[in-house]
């Protein structure tokens, strides 16, 4: 049952959200962070996340058992019983609200809460089942992070560095889930979620993954120019990281039906990884 509780959280999800959280922090710190607020930021964002994630699962457990991805997770495999999942999601996100809140600050308790707000309210239950452009306005949930970590250092967002932060993920966001979706187009299909690929087809998906690309490049490079704690290390890596991703993309367009998506979605993952690794060195730095 243990793991039953800890699959419903999706841990692989959160260790990505938890890296992009450490770049707003160590870029607010410019040094070395203080090690009682990493924590809570790692231990709240945590918790937050995986109380989202909990929540998603009680929300969506019909259509997860119509999916060859999702049909042996917690709730539909019978581990956890759906109103168990859903206690345990509202609790943890309590939790993390406390844990900030005590351990940063109230900004910073508020934006967590906001995140899983959007992600259930917004994306799983107003956007999933409706639009096919679901993931890129509920993708905002997952580009909050990086403003909690730099809420709980500076006590504000007032600056430009955690809206660019935001923004890059707001629009990685897209071409990361669009690749994914294109690998599990007939899943979706199935289970009646009108997903890029279901409703406007391969190649309008395959093209929009690629236009993302290049707003992601314009990003990097406005985000190396108005935010001064970064380095030329961060634009150069950025930048050819950002075109290698375009290029993939461009290599998609250009085969046969899907046979590059699972590329692309793996490199999406290191992508955004090392886009926030280099920003946690620059604030060191």
């Amino acid at each position: 049952m243990l793991k039953g509780y800890i699959d419903l959280t999706k841990p692989k999800i959160i260790i990505l959200l938890l890296i992009t959280a450490l770049g707003g922090l160590f870029l607010a710190t410019e040094g070395i962070p203080n090690i009682l607020v990493m924590l809570v930021v790692l231990i709240g964002g945590s918790l937050g996340a995986g109380g989202a994630n909990a929540i998603n699962h009680y929300l969506d457990r019909d259509i997860d058992e119509k999916m060859g991805r999702t049909k042996e997770r917690p709730i539909v495999s019978g581990q956890i019983t759906p109103k168990h999942a859903l206690i345990f999601g509202i609790s943890l996100n309590v939790l993390a609200f406390i844990v900030l809140w005590q351990g940063a600050n109230l900004l910073s308790a508020i934006l967590t809460i906001i995140a899983t707000l959007i992600y259930v309210f917004v994306y799983t239950i107003g956007l999933k089942r409706t639009t096919p452009q679901n993931i890129v306005i509920g993708g905002a949930a997952g580009s909050i992070p990086p403003m909690v970590g730099w809420a709980a250092v500076t006590g504000n967002i007032i600056d430009p560095a955690p809206w660019l932060l935001f923004l890059i993920i707001f629009f990685w966001t897209p071409p990361h889930f669009w690749a994914l979706a294109l690998l599990i187009k007939d899943d979706y299909a199935k289970a009646e979620i009108p997903m890029l690929p279901v409703v406007k087809g391969i190649k309008n998906t395959k093209i929009q993954i690629f236009a993302y690309t290049w707003i992601l490049l314009a990003l990097i490079i406005a985000s190396t120019y108005f935010i001064s704690a970064l380095s030329i290390l961060f634009g150069v890596v950025g930048t050819i990281s950002t075109l290698t991703f375009s290029f993939m993309a461009w290599q998609l367009i250009s085969s046969e039906g899907i046979t590059k998506a699972k590329k692309v979605y793996l490199f999406s993952l290191l992508y955004l990884a090392l886009i926030f690794v280099i920003i946690m060195i620059d604030g060191l730095a």
